[in-house]
């Protein structure tokens, strides 16, 4: 009796213990197929939709979006060395445009499920200026990102990358895979369509790797990324799981349809036959019998037609546009598309000048007249604003200046817009303030006659012409110089029309953070005041030849407003002026610009001088007021907090002295 009862007992414990091991489990793994009645920890945009996707973000410009598994996650085992682990997720990107996007999505680990901190486009709603980097944020990172950001050194607009406690990627790789021969496919993560991402680490090799295949594919033998860090020293014991995604200017949702992690073994595998799927952009895809019944019953039908009558559709389509009713008194600035395409030999890569932000760039030459232009190829996916659109347009291309880049007109297709500017055969400035091993150091003669030639532009822009226009992005990247290098004002995409004498409306706050002042984030009203602290900006860049947003010598970000502002309280204002000028340069005039620019990126508004008197003072008409101690007592972090500047505020760090007192703020 008493073996009986002893073998029962002993029956009893190690149920008891196979129940207690297969909940220990659970708590270290989970798998999502779909995410219908999901507890998940979100914030921002991110929403669980009514057909079961995560939403991290909904379209909605600058703004970010956060969803992790509710419970955190033992990564060590009593305080020792990271354990092993394996997560899998998968993922699609819809973008209103065919071929650019708002950033992308980031899976995380991390401490702590607040991100109140972090900033949207390109910090991706994971850091800001100054975290970025930071070891204290103990955050591992694989970002799938759709945008080249130089100061986080992508590689390009379309790649995967480990990050550790920051967005300058440990190791990063074009997107694609590699199939059974070992050869490398290409994935365009901004395709719509669903793909796949393993992440794995491994304990005792500290070996992470990172795969991405298409939805429908097995996991790939050989890795996309592999690389060699030992987490221990970033991951805490205790950690979160997740995502983080952001939008920027561009109209982009992100959607997480599946996710699984497993400590110490494999990912419990996602059954795809549950995802929900993604929405789908324009018109339905046709089904499967469509595919097949419609092209061979297509192909008796026209058949009889001949090939001749096919060849002559196909090049009347190859050539057709969109035109409209309303057109016609825009008709002198509205360029065939034929000649257009001539010109640019077919859009050919040979002739790609550049990608920017709104579209790509093409160099080109008329056929009859040979008069070299550049073609900005814009995609537009509905009609609405664009008649109000192309009257800006024309309105733009009466502009006569010869310090503008001239816009000559347009031309419509169906979902494409392409805009048609003079071309600059010097390119951008930009190119030559940080691209010196291909261009030349620009003199200091060249970069104050380009300062000049830049304010005379904006004086025309804001007070010369029958209309006030708003360039609203004013940068390096933005002057083009010329066969004289002369500097032009070019990209007119944001640009804003008013008439003199009314008050300008509000908009969405659009530019290059870095130049926006701070005022737009109370008013979101775009005036020559805040193209005035982008030139001063400007000014400091080219005098200067650094971003508006640079690292110090121990790694930390600073703007570049402030660094001048330091140096001129120092009496080192002279030591600000470019290196590679050697310095070849007239003190006087470099003095007169830097101070200049710090008037001109002044944080209040009615400090700040108009560009009629910022000619007068380039031009040595009028000589520059003296700067006085109490006129820039204000950091640019101090006052964007105070005016909830949220998209932004970060980008405004403080500098070392202490911020002034509401006596200091009224005495001003």
């Amino acid at each position: 009796m008493k073996i009986t009862i002893t073998f029962l007992l002993l029956v009893v414990v190690q149920d008891l213990s196979a129940l207690v091991g297969a909940r220990a489990g659970d708590d270290d793994r989970f798998a999502y197929s779909g995410f219908t009645g999901a507890n998940l920890t979100m914030d921002g945009t991110a929403t669980v939709t009514p057909a079961g996707l995560l939403e991290l973000t909904n379209g909605t410009l600058q703004l970010k979006g956060h969803a992790f598994h509710p419970t955190p996650l033992r990564f060590r085992n009593g305080g020792g060395a990271v354990r092993s682990f394996s997560a899998s997720f998968v993922f699609g990107i819809l973008s209103a445009y065919p071929d650019i996007s708002a950033h992308g999505i980031v899976f995380v680990v991390s401490p702590t499920t607040n991100f109140s901190t972090a900033l949207a486009s390109q910090y991706l709603g994971l850091v800001n200026v100054t975290s970025n980097g930071d070891e204290r944020n103990r955050v591992f990172g694989v970002e799938l990102d759709t945008l080249q950001q130089d100061e986080f050194r992508d590689i390009n607009d379309n790649h995967v990358g480990v990050d550790i406690n920051g967005l300058i990627s440990l190791n990063s790789s074009d997107a694609g895979y590699y199939d059974d021969q070992g050869s490398f496919k290409n994935l365009s993560l901004i395709s719509h369509e669903e793909m796949r991402v393993w992440v794995d680490y491994e304990a005792v090799s500290n070996r992470i790797n990172v795969t991405l295949a298409p939805l429908t594919m097995a996991k790939p033998a050989k890795p996309l990324i592999s690389a060699v860090y030992n987490l221990s020293s970033v991951l805490t014991d205790m950690a979160y799981v997740g995502f983080s995604s952001a939008t920027g200017s561009f109209n982009s949702r992100h959607y997480v349809l599946g996710f699984s992690f497993a400590m110490d073994v494999p990912a419990p595998d996602i059954d795809i036959t549950k995802l929900p799927k993604l929405p789908r952009e324009g018109p339905k895809a046709r089904s499967k019998v469509l595919e097949i019944v419609l092209p061979i019953a297509s192909a008796v039908v026209v058949f009889c037609l001949g090939t001749a009558v096919i060849l002559f559709m196909r090049r009347r389509m190859k050539y057709s546009e969109l035109k409209e009713d309303w057109e016609v008194e825009f008709g002198p600035h509205r360029f065939p598309y034929k000649d257009l395409h001539r010109a640019t030999e077919g859009f050919r890569n040979k002739n790609l000048l550049g990608v920017g932000g709104f579209g790509r760039v093409y160099k080109g030459a008329l056929p009859i007249s040979d008069l070299e232009i550049a073609v900005k190829r814009v995609s537009h996916n509905s009609s609405q604003g664009m008649k109000e659109f192309i009257a800006e347009v024309a309105s733009l291309g009466r502009l006569q200046n010869r310090n503008l880049v001239r816009l000559l007109g347009y031309c419509r297709r169906k979902g494409e817009l392409l805009l048609v500017y003079e071309y600059m055969s010097n390119g951008s400035l930009d190119k030559y303030l940080y691209d010196q091993d291909i261009r030349p150091t620009l003199s200091w003669p060249q970069r104050f006659k380009i300062i000049k030639d830049i304010a005379s532009g904006l004086l025309y822009l804001h007070e010369e012409w029958e209309k006030v226009v708003i360039h609203r992005d004013i940068k390096a990247s933005n002057v083009l110089l010329d066969s004289g290098m002369n500097g032009r004002i070019g990209d007119f995409g944001l640009a804003r029309l008013y008439n003199h004498g009314t008050d300008p409306q509000s908009t969405h706050v659009v530019g290059t953070i870095g130049y926006l002042a701070p005022e737009l984030a109370r008013t979101s009203k775009a005036t020559p005041l805040t193209d005035v602290f982008a030139f001063g900006t400007f000014i400091l860049e080219v005098t200067c030849g650094r971003r508006p947003i640079f690292q110090d010598a121990v790694g930390g970000q600073v703007m570049l407003v402030d660094w001048v502002l330091e140096h001129w309280r120092g009496g080192t204002l002279v030591d600000t002026v470019d290196a590679n000028l050697h310095g070849d340069f007239v003190i006087s005039e470099a003095c007169v610009v830097l101070e200049l620019g710090l008037m001109c990126s002044h944080p209040f508004v009615n400090a700040r001088p108009n560009m009629r008197q910022v000619v007068q003072y380039l031009s040595k008409e009028v000589p520059l007021p003296e700067l006085m101690p109490t006129n820039m007592s204000f950091h640019m972090l101090a006052l964007t907090h105070n005016q909830g500047f949220d998209s932004y505020i970060q980008s405004y760090p403080s500098s070392s002295r202490a911020s002034i007192s509401a006596a200091s703020l009224a005495s001003q």
